[in-house]
């Protein structure tokens, strides 16, 4: 195998100092970028707002260059958060993708300079049908922001390229601008964690966002005794069902504390015969609601000094109505 070179160390400084220039820089844009929603940005954000939130049809993301491969993510999150849409290509436009496009539909161009040719032929298609036409740009007297509708003015800083030619600074604020517009439009239409989920059901995102009813342990398999029950009979309980736990209730039923393997062990020394399950019980154990989502679930398991295993589920009654593993997490793929 062969030998990877080692960098000097004056080639590893500058290597590291390029690094935070480019950081520098691009923090830079987006520091200017927050200052333009105070603004020149103020009202035409919320007339791009409130477009995309009144179309009937779709948010049509165009964009050529880096500002294209930008477009198709701000395309994509806008699709996976209530807002339907998708790229289109202008070069392929030209050329029949025009059809894509419907006049219910909003266009949102961009292009850092506004002169970008091959976005001629979708300025004019917008323009014959009355196709609202938001621009992102930073020059709006370019042919894109003159023709625009509405145009997203992005401040004129840097590019963390040392030639100020390769689009860098440039294409972080269009991903954020996008970004910024997605977010808003979603929590204009009250888009919910549920919705979230029904556009990614798939991977550790979708595992994550499962409401735990769906897979905690439920009816005779939930493990469960009063507090006056016995040691033996909380032994006998665990040793039952399995799980290495068992939720003891107190009062109308309510959860009270949980006796695990643990706190079995740390007895022993003890006269468990004349010992009830209150005695050595852990008190007042976590619990979640049946609606609490998978992954909000692990973050629990995982909170504070000592983690734990299991979660007990509770209705709103505090009375224990399901058992939630760490291996159940697993199993659905929350990691």
């Amino acid at each position: 195998m062969p030998q990877l070179a080692t960098p000097t160390e004056e080639a590893a400084a500058s290597a590291l100092e390029s690094a935070r220039r480019v950081l520098s820089t691009e923090i830079g844009g987006l520091e200017a970028l927050a200052a333009a929603f105070t603004a020149d940005m103020t009202a035409t954000f919320e007339r791009a707002v409130e477009t995309l939130s009144t179309i009937r049809g779709r948010v049509i993301v165009t964009g050529m260059g880096k500002s294209g491969h930008i477009g198709t993510k701000i395309a994509a999150t806008f699709a996976s958060t209530g807002t339907p849409a998708f790229f289109v290509h202008p070069a392929e436009a030209n050329h029949g993708d025009l059809g894509m496009i419907a006049r219910d539909d909003a266009i949102l161009a961009m292009s850092w300079s506004g002169e970008s040719s091959e976005l001629k032929g979708i300025l004019v298609y917008s323009r014959r049908f009355s196709i609202p036409l938001i621009a992102m740009t930073a020059n709006p007297q370019s042919a894109l922001g003159r023709e625009s509708d509405i145009c997203l003015l992005l401040p004129k800083v840097a590019e963390a390229c040392p030639h100020n030619l390769a689009p860098t600074t440039s294409t972080i604020m269009q991903l954020a601008l996008g970004d910024c517009l997605a977010i808003a439009l979603l929590e204009h239409r009250g888009f919910s964690a549920d919705d979230f989920k029904t556009f990614h059901p798939g991977g550790s995102l979708g595992a994550s966002l499962t409401q735990i009813s769906e897979i905690m342990r439920t009816g005779d398999e939930l493990p469960v005794i009063s507090g006056d029950a016995t040691v033996f009979e909380a032994v006998e309980e665990i040793s039952d069902k399995g799980f290495g736990c068992v939720v003891v209730t107190g009062d109308q039923g309510r959860v009270a504390g949980i006796i695990t393997d643990g706190d079995l062990r740390r007895n022993l020394e003890r006269d468990l015969s004349g010992l009830k399950a209150l005695d050595i019980m852990t008190p007042n154990p976590k619990t979640a609601s049946p609606d609490t989502f998978a992954g909000t679930a692990m973050s629990q398991l995982n909170l504070g000094p000592k983690a734990i295993t299991v979660l007990v589920v509770v209705d709103k009654q505090d009375r224990p109505v399901g058992l939630l593993r760490m291996h159940d997490l697993l199993r659905i793929g929350v990691a």
